[in-house]
């Protein structure tokens, strides 16, 4: 049976309050939502921090709210289980709430949450065992080793990115909310992410994400689509997010396509993107784009199915999102 470590619990009332706790206990502490990733963690022993933040009383943090200019601000502590029920997202932000519906079981979305999914752990094939299993090989770098098993010649790690949310808000080009002991930051969504399977994330370890916030649901269109061997539960081992603005006529101006799983952060399909602008969204250029997107799909093998199946259906799949943005 595996147990969680020794730890204390806090439960501050504040966003402030939570911020000065993590940074006064530094590594030793971090913060947990809904505790669907980072208690699994501990239980492995993958994360070990003596100090866990619960922020389940921090006020601002568990409500949906439409703002004047027409955005949608989601506080980091809801509920996925809420989101891909919302009537104001399954009316205007289908791509993102069909996102949040493939994310693991109903189970698991009743206690997960958007800001905990945002800040999903890299996954890898060779760190997502127990400590005993990861010692009998030897840990590789992500757990204090010098080896990354995916690639033992690399300097870096490539566990990879597996969150369902990350390339939609990216593709969006939606908003993140962090507090820290500075004060109250907004930074693009595509921000907040490295390319890197250690330090995955740009913000501050005491910086704590208050709220997603989704751009006016107006001149865009976007879809989501994944790839994993069952229909549930399954991470994925290839998930596409793309979002097309068009003008009157039809014409794309600007297209953001990005690949979850496939990488350590949600990969820009730079050239498919290039491809589209200036036309109209065409079966032809759909087409090209989605061939285009083979270069970008660095797949390795650190995840479920074949690796070299996985890249070639990496255009089909980027090809079926781009259709669906029609």
């Amino acid at each position: 049976m595996l147990r969680l470590p020794t730890f204390t619990y806090h439960r501050p009332k504040t966003a402030a309050e939570a911020v000065a706790i993590c940074k006064a206990h530094g590594k030793e502490a971090m913060y947990v939502a809904g505790g669907t990733d980072l208690y699994p963690n501990m239980k492995r022993r993958h994360q070990t921090p003596t100090q866990v933040i619960s922020l389940q009383d921090v006020p601002g943090l568990h409500s949906v709210d439409v703002l004047p200019d027409g955005r949608v601000a989601i506080g980091a502590m809801v509920k996925l289980s809420l989101l891909e029920h919302h009537p104001t997202l399954k009316q205007h932000y289908p791509a993102f709430a069909h996102a949040v519906r493939e994310i693991s079981t109903p189970l698991l979305r009743n206690m997960g949450t958007i800001g905990g999914n945002l800040l999903l752990d890299t996954r890898c094939t060779y760190y997502d065992q127990t400590h005993e299993w990861r010692e009998s090989i030897d840990f590789c770098m992500k757990t204090g080793g010098d080896i990354c098993w995916v690639a033992p010649g690399s300097p870096r790690c490539w566990a990879v990115q597996s969150s369902d949310s990350v390339p939609i808000v990216c593709a969006m080009e939606a908003e993140i909310e962090l507090v820290g002991s500075g004060g109250t930051r907004t930074i693009k969504a595509g921000d907040l992410y490295r390319d890197d399977g250690m330090q995955y994330v740009t913000k501050q370890p005491e910086e704590l994400l208050t709220k997603l916030i989704l751009p006016a649901p107006r001149g865009w269109k976007a879809s989501y689509l994944k790839l994993r061997r069952r229909d549930t539960f399954d991470f994925p081992v290839l998930g596409v997010g793309c979002c097309v603005w068009t003008d009157a006529g039809g014409v794309v101006t600007k297209a953001n396509i990005r690949l979850g799983g496939a990488g350590s952060f949600a990969i820009p399909a730079i050239e498919s993107e290039k491809l589209l602008v200036g036309k109209p969204l065409t079966d032809e250029g759909i087409a090209a784009a989605g061939t285009a997107a083979l270069k970008s799909a660095r797949t390795m093998d650190n995840t479920d199915l074949d690796v070299y199946w996985r890249k070639k259906v990496a255009p089909v799949y980027v090809a079926r999102a781009l259709a669906a943005c029609r």
